[in-house]
């Protein structure tokens, strides 16, 4: 395969709602390049880009898939991603590596759900965009609509490049405002008959064409000084100051296509290749420390990962961009997050589950490689030279959660090992294997999201697992003093045990006053893992109780805070002073005060007022105004406490504090309410007293296991 230089290397990821026609035009892309010799489709199931099982049965992308074309004299990388939320690790992984950005708008929808989202990201890293209006050759295309929807998302920088002449199911012309020309396109699609523009639309044409000059020549000073002088700019000139515009994110010029009939994705790739950014075009990388790293061929080598993916038969594939230096098989690179050295034996281009052989890679290209063993997602190649690790992708938190488990109780090791490598793929998938509830948690981006990890577990991993809900971490603490002893007394034939442990407990918060009742003789505060205090007092005088089984009370007290006498769950915050109790100086023994000291606790805990807590959210949900009313009623109806309202780029943000037991569902209810226009965003605050009704619930709930145990 030949190699190209840094100048003729582009780089694209083709966005979109799910629909917008993203792989059937990668699909076409290739067929003009003379990739494939025959346009797959969706429908028949043998598209280059969507080649997982799971695609398959779903019918649209799961996964961002990287592929080629070759275009006259240039190299175009595409990545075609998936359109649904739940799948936004991939799409941010692939916006983050690429530098031209081709968003797909479906002409008969307009600016579709999740769009809005997908563009955050792209204004997030300033990518230069292009604006493919799609399937205009449908009944309900409105090319003006669409074109108003995009401006009022994405403001005035959306620029016409191209407007069709007959939208609808005859549609096969478009009018090329920067060739002042009209394509026409045979009726299976292809190379199009050049054709002077139409009497009647020339007046049209000359009036967008001098709008596009204008905003040409505005995003430089000396393009500005030609075009005053000249009245008009020619099509170099336009070119480059379309180029700086898009540099600058000023200009996002809008394309016509009908990618189903392979009308308009010629001159599209054309655009590509003489307009659109190279990598050595865009700001250069930074490291983690700031560094700059330009886009350099003769600089140190480097690459950087942005997907890993296990493909079955052949094991782990790693996709990333050379970001300095030339890539060359046999090479050994330095991971430092990795700790380790590891030999690039293999250089591929991937055009979905092909690959071909490559000598090198040069900088600005993309490629993947075989069987690396410590580099993951987000991790840095280099030579020792380099200056050091490249920023890495800001992937979101999750949205929902839910707990795994296996149905075969023997595949609870493989289940942890699978998941592991699951989450290696994608970051967006984080498990936790959470000891104090006793449940491996799955966090995801959305319901989907976490089907689609259980299909895979059991259709690629042959594991049968099930969901279960996740619980919730709630804390115990108390709200008032309490006293209460506790006599530990058994005889059972020789040494018996004896313990006897009167104790006062109370609220701990930070800067209580010291206790009066009783002198204390020393004190021990001890951080708990779980989050608050205990405060532990000892008050014993007269040699009541010596001072060696002190520890051993303290045992008993911390066991039982780790297993609350409510529902179970960790105590938090509370002070206790042990001030008298009684010792046998035969059966008197460690175990012995362990348990007074446990059932002591307990006893007093019930007595103080026992309040249960809940883990509460900072949420900040942003939609639409008039979804507004919508959005609180649903956030009103699930605990939530509003704090205040802001408005941001023509969207209202309201904040709340919701509890961690609504947000699950919360997060699917918005989605629902709002067509999945709201954004929603949430930080854990701080633990706060459930309500009365539900304390009660969980407690006998509670009571029952023990009942049963």
């Amino acid at each position: 395969m030949k190699t190209y230089d840094e100048k003729h290397v582009k780089n694209i990821v083709l966005l979109g709602a799910a629909k917008s026609g993203k792989t059937t035009l990668s699909e076409t892309m290739l067929f003009e390049a003379g990739i494939v010799s025959k346009r797959g489709t969706v429908e028949e199931k043998n598209t280059v880009s969507d080649y997982h099982e799971i695609e398959y049965e779903r019918g649209n992308s799961v996964y961002a898939t990287s592929m080629h074309t070759e275009w006259r004299d240039y190299k175009i990388n595409v990545i075609d991603t998936p359109g649904l939320e739940d799948f936004i690790g991939e799409v941010i992984a692939s916006i983050r590596v690429c530098d031209t950005a081709v968003l797909l708008l479906n002409a008969q929808y307009g600016v579709e759900i999740g769009t809005e989202l997908i563009w955050d990201y792209v204004d997030k890293y300033r990518k230069p965009t292009i604006l493919a209006v799609n399937q205009l050759d449908t009944e309900q295309a409105n090319f003006t609509k669409t074109l108003e929807e995009a401006r009022q998302a994405l403001g005035n920088a959306v620029t016409i490049m191209q407007y069709p002449v007959n939208q609808g199911p005859g549609f096969n012309a478009i009018i090329d405002l920067l060739k002042m020309t009209m394509y026409r396109f045979p009726k299976n699609g292809g190379k199009p008959e050049k054709l002077p523009i139409p009497d009647n639309e020339q007046e049209q044409a000359s009036k967008l064409h001098n709008e596009l000059v204008e905003k040409a020549a505005e995003n430089d000073d000396t393009l500005m000084e030609q075009y005053f002088e000249k009245g008009n700019l020619d099509e170099d000139e336009l070119r480059e100051g379309l180029k700086i515009g898009m540099l600058k994110h000023q200009i996002f010029p809008v394309f016509c296509l009908s990618a189903k009939n392979d009308m308009g994705s010629g001159r599209l790739m054309g655009f590509i290749d003489n307009v659109a950014p190279s990598a050595i075009d865009m700001p250069a990388e930074t490291t983690e420390d700031g560094t700059a790293v330009p886009c350099d061929p003769a600089g140190p080598a480097c690459l950087f990962v942005f997907k890993t993916l296990q493909e079955p038969h052949v094991g782990r594939l790693t996709f990333f961009k050379v970001m300095s230096g030339e890539i060359k098989p046999g090479m050994e690179l330095i991971n430092e997050k990795g700790n380790t050295t590891e030999r690039i034996s293999q250089l591929f281009i991937a055009d979905g589950k092909n690959r071909n052989n490559v000598d090198k890679l040069r900088a600005g290209d993309i490629g993947c490689t075989l069987k690396l063993k410590n580099t993951l997602t987000n991790h840095t190649l280099c030579d020792k030279s380099f200056p050091g690790q490249i920023t890495p992708i800001d992937f979101p938190g999750p949205k929902v959660r839910v707990a795994i488990e296996a149905k075969n109780k023997a595949d609870d090791e493989k289940l942890s090992e699978v998941l592991a490598e699951i989450h290696m793929e994608d970051p967006t998938l984080e498990v936790e294997f959470n000891r104090e509830l006793k449940q491996v948690i799955l966090h995801g981006q959305g319901d989907l999201h976490l089907l689609v990890t259980k299909w895979r577990l059991e259709n690629i991993y042959k594991m049968q697992v099930e969901f279960l809900p996740a619980k919730i971490p709630y804390r115990e603490t108390i709200q008032k003093p309490a006293l209460a002893s506790y006599r530990h007394k058994k005889q059972s034939g020789g040494a018996g045990q004896f313990g006897e442990v009167y104790i006062k407990i109370e609220p701990w918060f930070e800067g209580m006053p010291p206790l009066k009742e009783y002198p204390v003789r020393d004190t021990e505060e001890i951080p708990l893992s779980w989050g608050g205090k205990l405060v532990f007092n000892n008050c014993i005088v007269g040699g009541a109780i010596d001072a060696r089984f002190l520890p051993s009370i303290l045992k008993g007290i911390m066991e039982k805070m780790q297993e609350g006498p409510l529902t179970g769950s960790y105590v938090r915050d509370i002070r206790v002073s042990v001030y008298d109790g009684k010792m046998h100086p035969v059966d008197s023994n460690d175990i012995s005060f362990k348990i007074a000291g446990m059932m002591a606790f307990r006893d007093a805990f019930h007595q103080a007022a026992p309040q249960l807590l809940e883990p509460v959210f900072e949420l900040e949900a942003t939609a639409p105004d008039f979804m507004m009313g919508d959005v609180m009623s649903e956030l009103q109806s699930r605990r939530s406490i509003i704090t205040g309202m802001d408005t941001l780029n023509g969207y209202q943000v309201i904040k709340a504090r919701t509890p961690q037991a609504e947000l699950d569902k919360l997060f699917a209810a918005l989605r629902n309410v709002t067509q999945g226009k709201a954004k929603l965003r949430s930080n854990f605050a701080d633990y706060a007293p459930v309500p009365p009704e539900v304390q009660k619930k969980l407690s006998e709930e509670y009571r029952k296991t023990e009942t049963v145990a």
